[in-house]
């Protein structure tokens, strides 16, 4: 290690063991949350654009939702659980195992990803068929799946590369990463789509863009070694012990992509029965909302690593502590931007209903029933981070299949059989509610487990 590595190491280590919460924390977060907030934003651009070529359109952006989701789905797993363990290692001074940790999820990702995008191209109208498209928007939704496909194996790797950033504190380089591609996203959307007249496949070629973009971005620091961490063949060196705490940790992020798949096509196709207009409606309610989740799961990103750092490093007033602050902050925050997103829904989905009032009903009320519980969704994610960071991969996996999986599923049907649309819509709603029994058992056993351990004595 040389001599700047050094001191960016004891830096690093100083600010995460002695800074207040208050300042480490946001600190740590404000890059992800800023790197999220513009994903959402291009994601949402691709909607507003495409919403001009008509309802059937918007609908098969938002099936394809589920595809980005299913491409996630590994790379999450691995970079949840690279980070966690990631950041226990560097916690203990281990820098050599933490690069073997990044390669190895790094190169299993891209694995996953060229995977997905095999069998896409091999199955590619059964699949958009699955996802949810209805005849009517079938040939706009293999239209957009094509080159988000061909960037698949680069998507699922973005995820490792983003989350062992920020496990390194170089949070601020993964917020260039992500941010530079979601602006040009954002700039390529009505070039492609308005300009050169490609209508949806347009947008999927300004997305297909952008992750190429950031996969250099991200893959820059690693490759000039100005990372902590080194990114290479040789350090990929998949030991049991290395893919054991990955999978373990990373399982919960796994479990919750698939079933938040799952969940997601199950929606869709729901919708699909009663109307494309119902369809885009709950789609584009959904990447709306991505703006609030955006800033919740980024602060949650950010304390992750700070929580598992300390535990690490056995200072267990700090972990207690980082969860005190980030608890508050994020119940807060959440109701704040529960209120505000409220009161101007019907506006905000007016900018891609256009002319068609059912989707302008439906998509409203989705989004004010989410804000209603929005605070309580926020403080399960910090429990559910909270979890990860400390690597107890039961309780991050019980809470992080909860919210479109075990409290989700089981209601769809009875809810959507009684209240029809306004069901489907309110849905989500409802489970994020649910969630809150499971998370206070499993708040409850992860604090006794900090508590236990501070009162052991010291080797």
């Amino acid at each position: 290690m040389n001599q700047n590595q050094q001191e960016k190491k004891l830096k690093r280590s100083h600010m995460m063991l002695n800074d207040p919460m208050s300042s480490v924390i946001p600190k740590m977060a404000l890059p992800t949350i800023i790197a999220f907030l513009i994903n959402s934003i291009y994601s949402l651009a691709d909607a507003y654009f495409v919403s001009g070529l008509g309802t059937n359109a918007t609908a098969a952006v938002s099936v394809n939702g589920s595809l980005d989701q299913i491409i996630m789905m590994a790379g999450s797993m691995l970079a949840i659980g690279a980070n966690s363990y990631i950041a226990r290692l560097l916690g203990k001074g281990d820098n050599k195992k933490a690069s073997e940790v990044l390669s190895v999820a790094f190169c299993i990702a891209m694995i996953f990803g060229a995977l997905v995008m095999i069998f896409g191209f091999a199955f590619m109208t059964p699949m958009v068929r699955l996802l949810g498209a209805t005849p009517t928007c079938e040939e706009y939704a293999i239209q957009y799946a094509d080159y988000v496909l061909l960037v698949a194996p680069l998507m699922a790797a973005n995820f490792v590369m983003n989350q062992c950033l920020r496990a390194e504190g170089s949070a601020t380089m993964s917020m260039i990463g992500m941010g530079i591609g979601g602006i040009l996203n954002i700039i390529l959307d009505p070039i492609f789509i308005v300009t050169l007249n490609l209508g949806v496949a347009g947008a999927s070629i300004a997305t297909a863009i952008s992750k190429l973009v950031s996969f250099v971005i991200l893959l820059y620091p690693y490759v000039a070694k100005h990372s902590m961490l080194h990114l290479s063949l040789r350090n990929f060196k998949p030991t049991w012990e290395i893919i054991r705490e990955i999978v373990t940790v990373g399982s919960s992020s796994l479990f919750r992509s698939g079933l938040a798949v799952v969940a997601a096509i199950l929606l869709n196709r729901e919708a699909g029965k009663l109307s494309d207009s119902v369809l885009a409606g709950v789609g584009v309610s959904t990447r709306v909302f991505m703006f609030p989740f955006s800033i919740i799961l980024g602060f949650g990103t950010g304390f992750q690593p700070v929580a598992g750092f300390n535990w690490g490093a056995k200072r267990y007033d700090r972990v207690r502590e980082s969860f005190r602050f980030s608890w508050w902050v994020a119940i807060i925050g959440g109701a704040i931007m529960g209120a505000l997103v409220f009161i101007f829904a019907e506006p905000i989905i007016g900018l891609f209903a256009h002319v068609d009032p059912e989707m302008l009903k439906i998509g409203s009320w989705c989004i004010r029933t989410q804000c209603v519980v929005l605070p309580i969704h926020a403080g399960v994610m910090i429990v559910n981070t909270f979890c990860a960071g400390l690597g107890n991969a039961k309780g991050a996996l019980l809470l992080s299949t909860s919210r479109q999986g075990t409290c989700f599923i089981p209601i769809l049907y009875p809810i959507t059989y009684f209240f029809g649309a306004y069901g489907i819509a309110s849905v989500q709603a409802i489970a994020d509610l649910l969630s809150v029994a499971l998370a206070i058992p499993v708040l409850y056993v992860t604090m006794k487990k900090v508590i236990l351990a501070e009162k052991e004595p010291a080797a």
